[in-house]
């Protein structure tokens, strides 16, 4: 599907007619058209199964294009983690493209007035693009469609916001539902291999040296350890997805267990469009066994993205208003308790080792994540809005939409959240879940110590000198975050979600 937006109706008539625009030379003869169309990259960095791309090829030559914007995601501007992705994925796109014969344009600043001007330049009249859906990214689609030919098209998720909808018409707040309409559309159609040549423009224009954007971390280089962990671009994808296909049915019971590492560690590829969530979507459903469980999360991605399309400030507003009278604590009083939760330092194992795997790797397992960010808001009762940021600086994989919904659905101001007095233990989480050898890899003060003792050296007074005590009792914390959702729970039978 495509959606025409701009002037004119040149994409309209080039789509009806399967991309086969003719025009007639001077000679009278009809011939292809000879004015390079642009393809605006953004969180969609292959080639495989990339409508835009094969919307672009049938039309003529076409210059690919990435725009490093910083202007318009204004403080939702890529964290350090994921700019570190960007570098390598952009890097092998660009190769990926060499291969087809063409090549990859950079341009940094303001990403309408770049594409409007590499148009002047070429003597382009359109541009492809996939659909996204974070609020900065729709606003530049609409100021683009004033000034070009904009065609865009879906592919970014499994389904588009709006595609399945209440028996009322309105956009699905809770995620069961959602889900059942989702897996009634599926599956989804099958993916389109990438073309086997690009046709290149008769000049490129001008563009930027990805090395001089500055992405990859010098000094120091804290990112050191990210490239044993994480191959960015549309081969690793592929890598990834292919590891996990013989994973994939236990995954239901192995994504708690960090210890062994048993989520499919496809969130960054996803996020950066390396692989359509169409294309492991079939992929996984087609592997042995029953992968139900992973599915329904790939529908979960797409019903954060309606969430944020639905509330385009679920990054920065509760989405149930009643939490906006939570007493957190002040960072002038809590900072030294941030600065231990951001650096796994707060005498709860399991949650310094998701920390320091956060920093070391770039990423985190699921279940600790959720563990830790529950520690943050509860045990701590520090606002969602500061854990939320600082994984938005420190993860590979940060989704303006996934990481809003998650963090809201722990903290329970989310449309569809976890109930805030439903606090996590993480003593009791860490030795259900066997956690034991995930600590000694990531806290290895701890190593020596056996799995009865692990999860709470402090209780059977086993606390190494160099690891620091409890920055807070379990009981304490507990009661003191219910006494903060006592404050404001009167209000919370009634919660108006705002409005989209």
């Amino acid at each position: 599907m495509a959606e025409k937006s701009g002037r004119g109706d040149l994409c309209s008539a080039s789509l009806q007619m399967g991309g086969d625009l003719e025009h007639r030379s001077a000679h009278g003869m009809p011939g292809r058209m000879s004015d390079p169309v642009l393809l605006w990259f953004r969180q969609d960095l292959r080639l495989a199964d990339q409508a835009a791309l094969g919307a672009a090829v049938q039309e003529g030559p076409v210059i690919p294009l990435y725009v490093l914007d910083d202007q318009a995601p204004r403080q939702w501007k890529m964290g350090g983690a994921s700019r570190w992705w960007l570098h390598h994925s952009l890097r092998s796109l660009d190769d990926d493209l060499r291969k087809k014969g063409s090549r990859l344009v950079l341009r940094q600043g303001n990403c309408v007035d770049q594409i409007v001007q590499i148009a002047e330049e070429t003597g382009a009249r359109r541009v492809h693009a996939l659909h996204h859906y974070e609020p900065w990214w729709r606003n530049a689609e609409k100021a683009l469609g004033k000034r070009l030919d904009l065609c865009l098209h879906d592919g970014a998720l499994l389904l588009p916001p709006g595609a399945v909808r209440t028996g009322g018409g309105n956009s699905y707040r809770i995620y069961t539902p959602f889900a059942r309409a989702v897996m009634d559309h599926m599956p989804p159609a099958e993916p389109v291999r990438a073309p086997s040549r690009i046709d290149a423009p008769g000049q490129w224009p001008k563009g930027d040296s990805l090395d001089r954007w500055g992405l990859l971390p010098t000094a120091p280089d804290w990112a050191a350890a990210f490239s044993r962990d994480w191959t960015p671009g549309e081969a690793g994808a592929r890598a990834n997805v292919a590891a996990f296909l013989d994973e994939a049915a236990d995954y239901d019971r192995a994504r708690n267990l960090p210890s062994r590492e048993g989520s499919s560690r496809l969130s960054p590829h996803l996020h950066f469009g390396e692989v359509s969530p169409a294309q492991v979507w079939r992929q996984v459903a087609g592997a042995p066994g029953n992968a139900t469980t992973f599915l329904k999360e790939l529908i979960w991605r797409d019903y954060a993205h309606t969430q944020i399309w639905a509330m385009p400030a679920y990054g920065s507003e509760n989405a149930r208003p009643a939490f906006d009278a939570m007493p957190w604590r002040d960072l002038r009083e809590a900072g030294v308790d941030f600065t231990a939760w951001k650096t796994g330092r707060t005498g709860y194992p399991i949650v310094d080792a998701g920390m320091r795997q956060l920093w070391t790797t770039g990423w985190m397992h699921n279940r600790v994540r959720m563990i830790a960010a529950s520690f943050l808001i509860k045990h701590l009762l520090i606002d969602w809005r500061h854990g939320a940021r600082w994984f938005w600086d420190t993860l590979v994989d940060a989704s303006y939409a996934n990481n809003s919904v998650n963090w809201q659905w722990v903290a329970g101001s989310g449309v569809d959240a976890n109930i805030f007095s439903r606090i996590m233990a993480p003593l009791t989480q860490s030795e259900k879940f066997e956690a034991a050898d995930y600590i000694r890899k990531w806290v290895p003060e701890l190593a020596h110590l056996n799995d009865d003792v692990i999860h709470d050296p402090e209780a059977h007074d086993a606390r190494p000198a160099d690891y620091p005590a409890k920055c807070i009792d379990h009981r304490e914390g507990r009661e003191r975050a219910l006494a903060a959702w006592r404050r404001i729970s009167h209000d919370c039978g009634a919660i108006n979600h705002r409005a989209g």
